[in-house]
């Protein structure tokens, strides 16, 4: 009669498997617990966009349908004497494939705020049926030291204020939690803001309420051949209608629900 395996023995024909098994656990609650996650949710929200400038290369618009992103922001002009190659010519096109379109300045820290307006204003049409202008303001490394925070706001104040003149529309602040936090908290309290956050629903000091939400720069669109911002609009279907009712702009059908 055989003698019974000592439980010992067959522990070890099973520990390789075992120990890549428990190495396996280990790593995903790792991943879960401590790393950041690569994109937040935004699926809640039902009105989507997209933003592009001339880095998204040559765009393909028949191949994207309005009915799935709601609205598209294009980068218009950058400083005081930049304009963006591709910006007429998407302009253009996703006008004509029906989107409904806005246009967005990249603010340069160094220059005068009267300057970036007349860069914007001069390149970028005034249309009834365009989205608000945005004014792109984040961290500049090269020019964050050239004006005190005063002045910085004045500037910023001054440009804000003749695109509201000029395009008879709210201008939004598309912002960097960092730049809030320092230098926006508190100010502008009628701007409406759009925030880019990747790790998160936007999360800013004194929680203001929020218009867009740029939550990836690595969304993926047939049509678009690189990697492209994604957003969303915070609100339903019906408040999505009432926003673009203030701004002039013609009512969109229900979302449908997928």
């Amino acid at each position: 009669m055989k003698k019974r395996q000592p439980a010992l023995t067959a522990l070890k024909t099973y520990s390789p498997a075992i120990g890549l098994f428990g190495f396996a656990v280990m790593a995903l609650l790792a991943y879960l617990l401590i790393m950041p996650h690569r994109f937040a949710s935004a699926e809640e929200y039902p009105i989507k966009g997209f933003d592009v400038s001339h880095h998204q290369g040559e765009i393909q618009w028949k191949k994207i349908s309005p009915k799935t992103y709601q609205f598209v922001y294009l980068k218009a002009t950058e400083g005081g004497d930049f304009q963006d190659t591709k910006f007429q010519d998407n302009w253009l096109q996703a006008r004509e494939h029906g989107f409904l379109v806005g246009a967005y300045h990249f603010y340069r820290l160094c220059r005068d705020g009267k300057i970036q307006a007349q860069n914007f204003i001069a390149t970028v049409p005034k249309k009834a049926n365009a989205l608000p202008p945005v004014i792109d303001l984040e961290y500049d490394a090269k020019c964050i030291n050239t004006f005190s925070k005063e002045q910085l706001l004045q500037e910023i104040q001054i440009m804000h204020d003749q695109l509201l003149q000029h395009y008879a529309k709210q201008p939004i602040f598309y912002i960097s939690k960092s730049f809030y936090n320092i230098v926006l908290a508190g100010e502008f309290k009628s701007t409406p803001l759009w925030v880019r956050e990747y790790q998160g629903k936007p999360d800013l000091k004194n929680n203001p309420d929020w218009l867009f939400w740029q939550h990836t720069n690595q969304g993926q669109i047939l049509g678009i051949p690189q990697t492209v911002d994604l957003n969303v609009f915070n609100g339903n279907t019906k408040q999505w209608n009432a926003f673009l009712l203030k701004n002039g702009l013609t009512l969109q059908p229900p979302v449908a629900k997928k």
